[in-house]
């Protein structure tokens, strides 16, 4: 199973961004695999308020239009949304605690944590990701 942050979520459907084809073409491949896709309501939503804002696209997505294209993510065979389990609090309290930190890598590591809770690989562009032990990670067009 693989988890899209919402780097990936975002660069898939803007076609204008240098990004595109290597997200456009992880996520499809994610749906391809056997695995599927489990989606973060957090990433889900980061998707739709950032599509949606001027300034992210040159020219932002309709709200109708972002949740169309979530909707359809969800519907896809091999999609599903992971939700935390029993274990959530623990794995999320070890990732920040060994990051150092918190603030800005807050909503990280509970993706983080959600990806080792379900044995996901977690999609991102973002290399912060790196850090957290454990994790299954992959930038998309990078051999890992």
């Amino acid at each position: 199973m693989k988890l899209p942050d919402v780097n990936i979520l975002l660069f898939a459907t803007n076609k204008a961004s240098a990004e595109h084809h290597q997200a456009r073409d992880w996520l499809e491949s994610a749906f391809d695999d056997t695995g599927g896709v489990g989606f973060a309501w957090v990433a889900l939503l980061g998707f739709i308020r950032l599509a949606t804002r001027h300034g992210i696209f040159a020219k932002p997505l309709a709200v109708e239009d972002a949740l169309s294209v979530a909707r359809a993510w969800l519907a896809e065979p091999r999609a599903s949304v992971l939700h935390p389990t029993e274990r959530h609090s623990q794995i999320l309290g070890r990732l920040l605690l060994a990051a150092g930190t918190g603030g800005n890598l807050t909503t990280d590591a509970h993706l983080a944590a959600l990806a080792i809770e379900y044995g996901a690989i977690l999609g991102s562009f973002d290399r912060d990701f790196d850090r957290f032990s454990g994790l299954r990670f992959e930038a998309p067009g990078e051999a890992r």
